[in-house]
């Protein structure tokens, strides 16, 4: 039998209100890349959220005399931004354009599975049996998703196969970007190596944002669904996140990957009258019970 692990089953509860306003504000962000990506385009879009969540944490981490550390360590600080945030944002900016908000978002659930992984290739941790078994869980849970869920692989345009595999590069560039920042920036501060990485996937999308600009001036209406992904769910959604890891601690604060997916998909379905299947909701299911037992947030109990 498994249980929820028991950790700050005691604790005060007063970061629960954040741990839910952070859900709702990740899910949201597929829905205004949607909207961002229809008239900007996958590069812009990145780029432009980028630079302005950059611009939004910059002076927070220069009041909190964090800029010191980010001039230390900028090098490893901007490379984590290239990994982090420059490529995967591309990556989600695209797929959105080619498979439903809702499938997407249920899909970037897999980045604890991949963080696992890569943990287990790169830095060498350990993977008990049980942990095995729910990556085994989860991927079972993808392929299931991509083979019938509404836009996925099954789908009849031709583009749905390689959004999906965008959506799984991209979160693996998170699980790979999480293991970088374990192994060389524990010694950057998190407000410092957001901000930096911020800045370090700026001047990676500089050239193809510029590039790729849309002919045509985009509406009010994309300007204002971007500005909202970069403002409220990069730069304030940062702040929150690490808020979270403080009040919470990080087993916590990683649970927003499976609850963010239910905003998403309910967004999805409220504003843009995407599909949601039974076969859809009962892999995701499958995926968030594999992640929460390759990263331990389910074990037995003893």
């Amino acid at each position: 039998m498994t249980t929820c692990a028991p950790a700050g089953a005691h604790a005060q509860r007063s970061w629960v209100p954040e741990f839910l306003l952070l859900s709702a504000i990740w899910g949201a962000s597929f829905l205004f890349m949607r909207m961002g990506a229809e008239e900007f385009g996958p590069f812009p879009t990145a780029g432009v959220r980028v630079a302005l969540a950059a611009l939004i944490l910059f002076p927070a981490m220069v009041h909190r005399g964090e800029w010191p550390a980010l001039k230390k360590h900028w090098k490893r600080v901007l490379l984590a931004g290239v990994i982090n945030s420059a490529i995967p944002f591309a990556l989600f900016a695209w797929a959105v354009m080619h498979i439903t908000t809702g499938l997407t978002s249920i899909l970037n659930a897999t980045v604890p599975l991949f963080g696992a992984l890569v943990a287990w290739i790169w830095l060498g941790e350990r993977i008990q049996r049980l942990r095995w078994i729910g990556l085994a869980v989860g991927f079972v849970g993808v392929a299931l998703l991509a083979w019938r869920a509404p836009g996925g692989a099954g789908a009849r345009h031709g583009d749905a196969a390689y959004a999906i595999a965008a959506c799984l590069c991209a979160s693996m560039c998170y699980a790979i970007a999480a293991n970088y920042a374990k192994r060389y920036m524990l010694d950057v501060p998190p407000l410092a190596s957001a901000t930096g990485s911020l800045i370090g996937a700026s001047l990676c999308l500089c050239i193809p944002t510029i590039l790729n600009w849309p002919d045509r001036m985009p509406s009010a209406r994309a300007w204002g669904a971007v500005a909202a992904i970069a403002v409220l769910c990069t730069g304030i959604a940062y702040i929150l996140y690490f808020r979270l890891i403080a009040h919470a601690g990080p087993s916590q604060a990683v649970a927003v990957t499976f609850l963010a997916p239910a905003f998403a998909v309910l967004y999805g379905s409220l504003f843009l009258r995407e599909a949601v299947t039974p076969w859809m909701l009962g892999c995701a299911v499958i995926i968030v019970c594999g992640t929460m037992l390759s990263t331990g947030l389910l074990r037995p109990r003893r």
